[in-house]
């Protein structure tokens, strides 16, 4: 069986192409054919051309993995294999596995997958919406990339922006049609997996084997200094702790307002100028029955 390795030439600091030709020694005794993604112009004629036994391995971070699902939508994924090389790598943290594993299967973990619907436009999820402080810490990583090749320090922008840089919003939450409002929002992500940001446990409670719901977590708070003592928390995911300035909701449709335009990411991918977002978990192949009945 034929292995067709996908590399992104931009993950992990344009090292992409580098990082992905370690599978010639970890896939040692399989026939490996590298392919670029960038220039892969349609999934579904590439899937078309391609044996229908063989094994397809993704190489690159969340946001490759983000890119992939949503550019091939409509196609059926089948023998999808994970290598990861990127920058963040949250959806492996999420699964507990570390950096330089061997390629690993996710057809399970690439369907049904949340949709977030921003300035008209739906998009596949992988591990979460950020919306607030952590788009705008991507926003700023962008304008660097620009700039240099240099590995980004995602808490070092993060915490300049809590000292200042970032103002806080004023949103409106809205979960399964219980709208909530909160004044001073640094932060309010919409998440499939645990982790986002690199490492950060945001929403600790999620669960994205479940897949029927998606986790917003409203960090609210009018002290910058208070703001900032609860942000390493984040990493364990013990400022949920935090009651009387964080909240978290659960639920399978999820919309957010933001009183002023925010930079949003989604999977690492940046959107400039939102005023909201919805996100909404997998409508199942029983709900829709019901729905017709």
């Amino acid at each position: 069986m034929k292995t067709y390795v996908l590399y992104n030439p931009f993950s992990n600091n344009k090292m992409g192409y580098v990082e992905a030709q370690k599978l010639n020694d970890i896939l040692k005794g399989e026939e490996l054919e590298f392919v670029d993604m960038t220039s892969i112009s349609s999934y579904a004629d590439f899937f078309g051309a391609i044996e229908s036994e063989r094994k397809v391995v993704i190489c690159g971070g969340d946001g490759t993995l983000n890119r992939f699902v949503n550019d091939a939508k409509g196609v059926e994924l089948k023998n999808i294999y994970y290598y990861a090389c990127g920058s963040g790598n949250d959806f492996l943290t999420d699964l507990g596995k570390s950096v330089g594993c061997e390629p690993f299967c996710i057809d399970e973990y690439i369907t049904g997958l949340p949709t977030v619907n921003v300035c008209g436009k739906d998009y596949y999820f992988i591990n979460g919406v950020g919306y607030g402080i952590d788009g705008y810490c991507c926003e700023v990583a962008d304008e660097i990339k620009k700039t240099s090749d240099k590995p980004i320090n995602y808490s070092s922008i993060a915490i300049k922006g809590l000292l200042g840089k970032f103002k806080t919003r004023n949103a409106k939450v809205t979960v399964d049609g219980q709208t909530h409002e909160f004044k001073n929002v640094w932060l309010a992500p919409a998440m499939n997996g645990r982790f986002y940001g690199g490492g950060m446990m945001i929403a600790p409670g999620q669960d994205r084997t479940k897949n029927d719901t998606v986790s917003v977590v409203v960090l609210h708070n009018k002290s910058k200094l208070g703001t900032l003592i609860v942000f390493p928390s984040i990493f364990k995911g013990e400022h949920v702790k935090k009651e009387k300035m964080v909240s978290v909701f659960t639920g399978k449709d999820v919309t957010v307002e933001f009183d002023k335009p925010t930079a949003l990411q989604i999977d690492g991918e940046t959107i400039l100028g939102v005023m909201k977002y919805t996100a909404k978990a997998p409508v199942f192949a029983e709900e829709k029955d019901k729905a017709t009945v």
